[in-house]
């Protein structure tokens, strides 16, 4: 939900709140040409961020791409 009407603004606001309030930015259309924007507050987006942070410290990257050496057969029983 990027850009929404003035008129589904109206019809749905508390869904659009709670979309904006778990960090979504939305802007509000009025015929077809934007004319506002909907943003979280700014505590909403810091403590993403440092959600994101912490998050980043014990994260482990991994080559998921390659192929492993492994091999495994996938059971054939749809039961």
């Amino acid at each position: 939900m990027n850009t929404i009407a003035v008129s589904e603004l109206r019809a749905n606001l508390m869904k659009v709140l709670k979309e904006v309030a778990r960090g979504s930015v939305v802007d509000v259309a009025s015929r077809g040409k934007v004319v506002a924007k909907i943003v979280p507050p700014d505590h909403i987006r810091e403590g993403a961020r440092n959600r994101l942070k912490e998050v980043g410290k014990s994260a482990v990257l991994a080559d998921v791409i390659s192929p492993i050496d492994s091999k495994w057969k996938a059971s054939d029983d749809n039961s």
